[in-house]
Protein backbone atom coordinates (compact mmCIF):
# COMPACT_ATOMS: atom_id res chain seq x y z
CA UNK A 1 0.00 0.00 0.00
CA UNK A 2 1.20 3.27 -1.06
CA UNK A 3 1.87 5.58 1.86
CA UNK A 4 -0.32 8.31 2.51
CA UNK A 5 -0.57 11.19 5.62
CA UNK A 6 -4.98 11.39 4.85
CA UNK A 7 -4.88 7.47 5.61
CA UNK A 8 -2.11 7.38 8.45
CA UNK A 9 -4.18 10.57 10.20
CA UNK A 10 -8.04 8.50 9.53
CA UNK A 11 -6.19 5.24 11.22
CA UNK A 12 -5.33 7.42 13.98
CA UNK A 13 -8.78 8.82 14.67
CA UNK A 14 -10.28 5.43 14.31
CA UNK A 15 -7.82 4.08 17.11
CA UNK A 16 -8.68 7.28 19.48
CA UNK A 17 -12.01 6.17 18.66
CA UNK A 18 -11.60 2.61 19.96
CA UNK A 19 -10.29 4.43 22.62
CA UNK A 20 -12.75 6.10 23.89
CA UNK A 21 -15.64 3.26 23.31
CA UNK A 22 -13.25 1.13 25.76
CA UNK A 23 -13.79 4.17 28.34
CA UNK A 24 -17.27 4.59 28.19
CA UNK A 25 -17.63 0.55 29.13
CA UNK A 26 -16.05 1.18 31.98
CA UNK A 27 -17.95 1.84 35.98
CA UNK A 28 -16.20 4.38 38.00
CA UNK A 29 -15.21 1.24 40.24
CA UNK A 30 -12.51 1.27 37.08
CA UNK A 31 -10.18 3.91 38.28
CA UNK A 32 -6.78 2.82 37.25
CA UNK A 33 -8.77 1.59 33.33
CA UNK A 34 -9.78 5.48 33.01
CA UNK A 35 -6.42 6.40 34.35
CA UNK A 36 -4.59 4.47 32.00
CA UNK A 37 -7.23 4.47 28.69
CA UNK A 38 -6.91 8.36 29.19
CA UNK A 39 -3.14 8.31 29.12
CA UNK A 40 -3.40 6.39 26.06
CA UNK A 41 -5.88 9.00 24.31
CA UNK A 42 -3.72 11.44 25.18
CA UNK A 43 -0.41 10.12 24.44
CA UNK A 44 -1.95 9.03 20.72
CA UNK A 45 -3.62 12.56 20.54
CA UNK A 46 -0.88 15.36 21.04
CA UNK A 47 1.38 14.53 18.56
CA UNK A 48 -1.26 14.06 15.56
CA UNK A 49 -2.90 17.02 16.61
CA UNK A 50 0.42 19.43 16.82
CA UNK A 51 1.60 17.99 13.77
CA UNK A 52 -1.39 19.31 11.86
CA UNK A 53 -1.17 21.99 13.77
CA UNK A 54 2.46 22.97 12.74
CA UNK A 55 2.63 20.93 9.46
CA UNK A 56 -0.64 19.84 7.69
CA UNK A 57 -2.69 22.77 8.55
CA UNK A 58 -0.24 25.31 7.29
CA UNK A 59 0.55 23.18 3.78
CA UNK A 60 -3.51 22.87 3.23
CA UNK A 61 -3.94 26.53 3.67
CA UNK A 62 -1.30 28.18 1.64
CA UNK A 63 -3.44 25.80 -1.39
CA UNK A 64 -7.25 26.69 -0.27
CA UNK A 65 -9.39 28.51 -1.41
CA UNK A 66 -11.51 30.52 0.82
CA UNK A 67 -13.78 27.64 1.72
CA UNK A 68 -10.73 25.51 2.48
CA UNK A 69 -9.31 28.58 4.33
CA UNK A 70 -12.86 28.57 6.12
CA UNK A 71 -12.53 24.72 7.00
CA UNK A 72 -8.57 25.45 8.63
CA UNK A 73 -9.99 27.91 10.87
CA UNK A 74 -12.68 26.00 12.22
CA UNK A 75 -10.17 22.87 12.73
CA UNK A 76 -7.71 24.92 14.44
CA UNK A 77 -10.30 26.44 16.52
CA UNK A 78 -11.58 23.15 17.63
CA UNK A 79 -7.95 22.15 18.26
CA UNK A 80 -7.75 24.96 20.74
CA UNK A 81 -11.03 24.44 22.33
CA UNK A 82 -10.44 20.44 23.11
CA UNK A 83 -6.65 21.35 24.45
CA UNK A 84 -7.17 24.62 26.18
CA UNK A 85 -10.78 23.82 27.85
CA UNK A 86 -12.10 20.14 27.28
CA UNK A 87 -8.76 18.09 28.35
CA UNK A 88 -8.18 20.47 31.27
CA UNK A 89 -11.79 19.46 32.39
CA UNK A 90 -11.37 16.16 32.24
CA UNK A 91 -8.07 15.92 33.59
CA UNK A 92 -9.67 17.91 36.87
CA UNK A 93 -12.41 15.27 37.29
CA UNK A 94 -11.46 12.01 39.92
CA UNK A 95 -11.85 9.25 37.36
CA UNK A 96 -13.91 6.82 39.68
CA UNK A 97 -16.74 9.79 39.09
CA UNK A 98 -19.95 9.96 36.97
CA UNK A 99 -18.78 13.50 36.53
CA UNK A 100 -15.36 12.11 34.90
CA UNK A 101 -17.90 9.81 32.50
CA UNK A 102 -19.64 13.14 31.46
CA UNK A 103 -16.54 14.78 31.08
CA UNK A 104 -14.76 11.80 28.64
CA UNK A 105 -18.59 11.60 26.54
CA UNK A 106 -17.74 15.21 25.72
CA UNK A 107 -14.38 14.85 25.09
CA UNK A 108 -15.23 11.77 22.42
CA UNK A 109 -17.72 13.51 21.14
CA UNK A 110 -15.48 16.82 20.52
CA UNK A 111 -13.00 14.34 19.08
CA UNK A 112 -15.41 12.24 16.77
CA UNK A 113 -17.10 15.69 15.64
CA UNK A 114 -13.96 16.93 14.47
CA UNK A 115 -12.44 13.47 12.65
CA UNK A 116 -15.70 13.09 10.59
CA UNK A 117 -15.04 17.03 9.36
CA UNK A 118 -11.60 16.74 8.67
CA UNK A 119 -12.31 13.33 7.11
CA UNK A 120 -15.54 14.23 5.31
CA UNK A 121 -14.44 18.13 4.33
CA UNK A 122 -11.12 18.66 4.83
CA UNK A 123 -9.39 15.83 3.61
CA UNK A 124 -11.18 15.57 0.32
CA UNK A 125 -10.22 18.60 -0.28
CA UNK A 126 -6.46 18.18 0.11
CA UNK A 127 -6.74 14.71 -1.91
CA UNK A 128 -7.47 17.69 -4.63
CA UNK A 129 -4.24 19.95 -3.58
CA UNK A 130 -1.88 17.99 -3.33
CA UNK A 131 -0.27 15.06 -5.56
CA UNK A 132 -0.61 11.61 -4.20
CA UNK A 133 3.87 11.94 -4.29
CA UNK A 134 3.37 14.86 -1.37
CA UNK A 135 0.57 12.91 0.41
CA UNK A 136 3.46 10.07 0.61
CA UNK A 137 5.93 12.47 1.84
CA UNK A 138 3.48 14.01 4.25
CA UNK A 139 3.63 10.64 5.80
CA UNK A 140 6.91 9.84 5.94
CA UNK A 141 7.70 13.43 7.31
CA UNK A 142 5.44 12.78 9.56
CA UNK A 143 6.95 9.55 10.70
CA UNK A 144 10.09 10.69 11.59
CA UNK A 145 9.11 13.91 13.37
CA UNK A 146 7.11 11.26 15.33
CA UNK A 147 10.09 10.22 16.50
CA UNK A 148 12.29 13.51 16.92
CA UNK A 149 13.48 15.49 19.59
CA UNK A 150 11.61 17.91 18.42
CA UNK A 151 8.05 16.35 18.69
CA UNK A 152 9.42 14.89 22.34
CA UNK A 153 10.25 18.90 23.42
CA UNK A 154 6.95 19.92 22.10
CA UNK A 155 4.74 17.09 23.96
CA UNK A 156 6.56 17.55 26.99
CA UNK A 157 5.67 21.59 27.06
CA UNK A 158 1.95 20.71 26.17
CA UNK A 159 1.90 18.33 29.19
CA UNK A 160 3.06 20.65 31.77
CA UNK A 161 0.56 23.96 29.74
CA UNK A 162 -1.95 20.71 30.53
CA UNK A 163 -1.34 20.77 34.09
CA UNK A 164 -0.90 23.93 34.76
CA UNK A 165 -4.95 24.23 33.43
CA UNK A 166 -5.94 21.15 35.28
CA UNK A 167 -4.55 22.41 38.63
CA UNK A 168 -6.07 26.29 37.86
CA UNK A 169 -9.52 24.58 38.00
CA UNK A 170 -9.25 22.16 40.86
Amino acid sequence: MARDILKTLQAEHDTLRELFAKVKDTTDRAVKTRETLLQEIETNLMPHAKWEEQVFYPAFRDRADRDGQQTYAEALAEHHAIENSVIPEVNAAEPGTPEFAGRVKVFAEQIDHHAKEEEKTMFKMARELFSAEELAQLDEDYESWKGSHAASDLLVAQKANAKRATQSLQ
